[in-house]
């Protein structure tokens, strides 16, 4: 097999193993709702084999950024339906990255809601609001109950991103710091009931809500996104025995569902951790080897040629290259991504890439 030979992910069919990761780009307002501007965007980049959108709030107080899109109104869910119709008119699939930003936020965010987290342990930093950059609050620690109320908003997200804005499924985000993630780690999770302490308990509220999303619309729909040893906005992973325990076990308790797929970023996606990881899940699994490179031609090729992965998830040469695909397999050069551009609102650095030929 290599890069340009279909692969199916779960009940999704892919023509070829580039996959578009999940790329925050903030260019849907202060309503969430993906406009024109978004349409355009994921319309261009359909010829990828699979688009995973960018993370997409499941409930307004899990907003993470300005201009974040949502899914939870219906006008979020009528902007995302264009989108879908857009890709599928183009031929290519499309599914949602579901993202709850845990502690990641702030009031002026979110809209002046609460700021919610496993445990009361604030995120060292700032984040940008619409008043500037603030520091991150000390957030709410959920309760067993209000954690049980989080997972039914990712239950209705994805049933709502499927059934009714019909995309081709949904993606987990339980990675890079985020909500998921923060049940996950040790260092964000203090919790001394069933959802903290030992690693199988900092599993089980992942564990639960893959499970019932995977009820709602299908475990053939369903991916989900890890992180591991990322040690990304405070989420930190630094035992390497603890990091395989807890994500071991997670993995042995996904397997029997027969998820879509497993999506992994590490620094070293074929590594013991990823490949360990991946036997246990028993499943495809998508690879990304993380911030600190850009993914290049030549590491996507080597990975499913070596049989590391059954597909690979591409940033920033995907944002600069709509026509990534042929442009790899014909060995073309490839636009210059511009980063300053990457987070600024309007079409610049977002729409206006150049094709090899006109789309």
């Amino acid at each position: 097999m290599n890069i340009f030979t279909p692969v199916s992910l779960g009940d999704v069919e892919l023509g070829n193993r580039v996959v578009m990761a999940p790329l925050t780009r903030m260019r849907s307002g202060s309503s969430g709702v993906p406009g024109d501007l978004v349409v355009e965007h994921y319309r261009q980049r359909a010829s990828i084999g699979l688009i995973v959108t960018e993370g997409t709030y499941p409930n307004h107080e899990s907003q993470a950024f300005v201009g974040q899109p949502g899914i939870v109104t219906d006008e979020q869910v009528a902007g995302w339906r264009r989108v879908a119709e857009a890709v599928h008119a183009r031929g290519g699939r499309i599914v949602m990255q579901v993202m709850h930003g845990g502690r990641v936020t702030h009031p002026d965010v979110n809209g002046g809601r609460r700021v919610v987290a496993p445990s009361a342990i604030a995120l060292d930093g700032e984040g940008h609001t619409e008043k500037g950059k603030q520091p991150y609050p000390v957030p709410h620690a959920l309760t067993a109950e209000e954690a049980r109320a989080a997972l039914d908003d990712f239950v209705t997200a994805s049933r709502r991103a499927v059934e009714e804005a019909g995309l081709d499924g949904v993606e987990i985000h339980g990675a890079n710091g985020y909500l998921l993630h923060e049940f996950l780690s040790p260092a964000s999770n203090r919790r001394t009931d069933e959802y903290g302490g030992s690693p199988e308990n900092r599993a089980r509220f992942v564990v639960e809500v893959v499970t019932a999303v995977a009820e709602a619309v299908g475990p053939g729909r369903v991916g989900l996104r890890i992180s591991p040893e990322h040690n990304i906005q405070d989420a930190l992973e630094t035992d390497r025995d603890d990091v395989l325990a807890t994500y071991g076990h997670l993995m042995d308790q996904l397997r029997p569902l027969g998820l879509a797929y497993l999506s992994v970023l590490h620094r070293d996606p074929a590594g013991e951790l990823v490949q360990e990881l991946r036997r246990r899940f028993d499943g495809k699994l998508v690879v990304n080897s993380g911030f600190s490179s850009p993914t290049t031609r030549a590491e996507a090729v080597e990975l499913i040629e070596a049989a590391h992965a059954d597909a690979v998830a591409v940033g920033r040469a995907v944002i600069a290259n709509p026509d990534l695909v042929e442009r790899w397999q014909g060995e073309h050069p490839e636009n210059a991504p511009r980063p300053e551009l990457f987070y600024a609102p309007g079409a610049e650095g977002y729409t206006d890439y150049p094709f090899l030929r006109a789309s």
